[in-house]
């Protein structure tokens, strides 16, 4: 996903800073994001086979990096990278949400991206919407188009990508309005306006990223085609 980096003064951004979520709120979204994540370590641990830890550090170390690369957006905005799908799509969705959660610590303590009280908030919102949201969107797309083809893997990636930019905006939005920090409507057109657009930007870096592993390592992907390597490679 892309988020949109706004000056501090302006709640509306992904990456919410301190100050801006009532303590009901921010509470809320601590409990539904510490559950996650306790979840999440149990199905790894049980689940998972040993060769995704080792995954699951390349894709954290990737999508930290990309999002250090912002790109200017009219108005004194920027948007960057956030990768939920990308990871939910690699590792997995439980996997995929200890990704997003360690990159967001370390985004909020050593680079102040987003603050620490509303840690959870952001968790929930660009990790559990983001990697659970897109994933599963993600599946149910590549099976209607085409589970063992190219252009299902696509097409899915491209949706889910997209939509869960747009998706986790709106709940941004929601949760301001209710913290009481800025009015519903002003926050709806300014969350979705902007990420409406950065979400496309979002589906074409995940399509990207995925077309280069689908040609190259199909058996990286969480669901890899079960097909010869060859015939893998842009049907």
């Amino acid at each position: 996903m892309f988020g949109l980096a706004l000056p501090l003064p302006c709640p509306l951004a992904m990456h919410i800073p301190d100050g801006y979520l009532s303590w009901p709120v921010s509470l809320v979204n601590w409990v539904i994001a510490l559950g996650l994540i306790a979840v999440s370590l149990r199905q790894v641990k049980e689940s998972y086979q040993d060769r995704t830890v080792p995954l699951m550090g390349v894709v954290a170390a990737f999508i930290f990096a990309v999002q250090m690369i912002n790109f200017p957006i009219p108005g004194g905005t920027s948007g960057h990278l956030l990768g939920g799908t990308l990871a939910g799509v690699l590792v997995g969705p439980w996997a995929g949400t200890l990704v997003m959660t360690v990159v967001f610590i370390v985004q909020s303590v050593f680079f102040q991206d987003g603050g620490l009280t509303v840690l959870g908030a952001n968790i929930v919102n660009m990790g559990l919407i983001g990697t659970f949201g897109g994933y599963y969107v993600y599946l149910i797309l590549r099976r209607m188009f085409g589970f063992q083809r190219w252009r299902g893997m696509a097409i899915g990636a491209a949706v889910a990508g997209w939509l869960s930019v747009v998706v986790a905006a709106l709940v941004v939005a929601l949760e301001l309005a209710l913290s009481g920090t800025v009015q519903l409507q002003v926050a709806l057109v300014a969350m979705l306006g902007w990420h409406i657009v950065i979400g496309i930007g979002e589906a074409i870096i995940t399509v990207m990223a995925l077309s280069y592993i689908w040609k190259t390592r199909p058996d990286l992907f969480f669901d890899p085609p079960h097909r010869p390597k060859k015939a893998l490679q842009y049907e």
